[in-house]
């Protein structure tokens, strides 16, 4: 785990004709590969059925070889890519999950983590649920199930009450598409529309991918359910009055192209270029940023500070990120071709690198180590976000104090452990800045411990579960 993780990415579609909806959603998928790598799926209502494919790898593999085609026309869907951070990494933990219950057939995708999936599921299976999976998102789906009576809006308003943790969820029936994000709207869902379709989504950007004009982001704590009737709109009891969105949407996990909660994730990356630079300067010949993730950022650093954005780093495009790799040997191995220093461009020359985070340290100790024996003299590593200090257990996979670097370091000390010639971070006031604008509050938790929900009870959960 050499980076910060997130979960997955979900995408949905109620359309007004019976037609390829599974292709739409494809797109949409496509759009959204930057949130999950190791598993995709799409599930298509089809008469009083639901057909599905799901398979391990990225969107087009999964969809290959005639797979996107076998699925039927319909006029609702849903998809989901996947990284997993709970369960393990294999086809049976795949989703959308499908089954068939009291609200006939149906089908879940979910995006966060739940803190009390044990003890929800110890419940359940003394009332005779089954499960076969090792993943919180069947233990939501058998939940709404066993509560709805036959109504699937019913078993979703009394379901969520019982769901400590985080999750969006997109859920799909013969007849009706609901869109639900947690009481402190920690994940991001939003909502769109074409001439004939209506459209949810994790991130904007996949909105954008299908041609559809962006409604409204979904509130902290509402329930959209989409049918033959329009949209209808319902609210949870005891909402925050301040929602809580994960900060680290703006600082790694959306696309930069992305608008979440009335904020461009495009511009709180520049702006916290800026900031670095106004209040963590360095003298340097350029500025870089480790591709892509920080070259937004560097060229706002470039912006405020005078000093030229060169690039530093050549990537591999082929690759995904190194945090997909499940395997940690893999992740390492994984590094060595997705990127590659520009030697012209940094021979003799000092360099300001702009990182978004540093969890463990291992990629920033061997990129520095990459620049510094492909001829640079000096690097000045400056990071667009706080000190990671706290595990978080809410859809970023960090589970304990021992894969932070800076739950034990202090700046100067990670900067001696990483090799770089100065380590400078934003503070968390400095952090939130750069989100200024935006119409939601934020999970600062991994930078302060503060966090939405109680923490301390959940690593034992987990590891029980599994």
């Amino acid at each position: 785990m050499d980076e910060i993780h997130e979960e997955c990415g979900e995408f949905g579609v109620y359309s007004q004709e019976n037609r390829n909806v599974a292709h739409t959603v494809y797109y949409g998928l496509y759009a959204l590969q930057h949130r999950g790598q190791e598993s995709a799926g799409i599930a298509v209502a089809y008469a009083d059925k639901i057909i599905y494919h799901k398979g391990m790898g990225l969107v087009p593999d999964v969809f290959s070889g005639g797979n996107l085609e076998k699925l039927p026309e319909g006029d609702i869907a849903i998809g989901h890519v996947r990284y997993s951070t709970t369960g393990a990494s294999q086809l049976l933990n795949a989703q959308p999950v499908v089954f068939t219950g009291k609200c006939g057939k149906m089908a879940l995708a979910h995006n966060g983590n739940l803190i009390n999936t044990k003890l929800l599921r110890d419940e359940m299976i003394k009332n005779n649920a089954v499960f076969q999976t090792t993943i919180d998102s069947e233990v939501m789906a058998v939940l709404i199930n066993s509560l709805s009576d036959g109504d699937v809006l019913k078993g979703v308003q009394l379901a969520c009450p019982k769901f400590k943790g985080s999750y969006a969820l997109v859920i799909m029936t013969a007849d009706k598409l609901i869109a639900v994000r947690d009481p402190y709207g920690i994940r991001p869902l939003c909502i769109g529309k074409t001439e004939s379709d209506i459209i949810v989504a994790s991130e904007t950007c996949a909105l954008d991918a299908v041609g559809a004009s962006f409604l409204r982001d979904i509130k902290a704590g509402e329930i959209v359910v989409i049918d033959s009737g329009g949209i209808r709109s319902y609210m949870m009891d005891g909402v925050s009055k301040m929602p809580q969105t994960c900060i680290f949407e703006y600082v790694y996990f959306a696309r930069h192209d992305t608008i979440i909660d009335g904020k461009s994730v495009y511009e709180a990356r520049k702006e916290a270029g800026r900031l670095l630079a106004k209040y963590c300067p360095a003298e340097a010949d350029l500025v870089s940023g480790v591709p892509d993730s920080g070259n937004v950022a560097a060229r706002g650093y470039s912006e405020e500070s005078g000093i030229p954005f060169v690039e530093a780093l050549a990537k591999n495009r082929y690759v995904g990120r190194t945090f997909i790799q499940p395997d940690q040997h893999q992740r390492e191995n994984s590094l060595n071709v997705k990127m590659n220093p520009l030697r012209a461009n940094i021979r003799d020359k000092s360099v300001v690198l702009i990182d978004d985070s540093i969890v463990r340290g291992t990629t920033m100790r061997k990129i520095i180590k990459m620049l510094k024996n492909a001829g640079a003299r000096e690097v000045h590593v400056r990071i667009c976000s706080p000190i990671i200090k706290h595990p978080c257990h809410l859809g970023i996979d960090i589970q304990s104090y021992s894969q932070l670097i800076g739950a034990f370091k202090n700046e100067d000390e990670i900067c001696e452990s990483l090799g770089a010639d100065s380590v400078r971070y934003l503070t968390v006031e400095q952090l939130v800045e750069t989100c200024k604008g935006a119409n939601t509050g934020f999970c600062l938790g991994c930078f302060n411990g503060e966090y939405p929900y109680p923490q301390d009870g959940y690593e034992t959960d987990k590891l029980k579960l599994e």
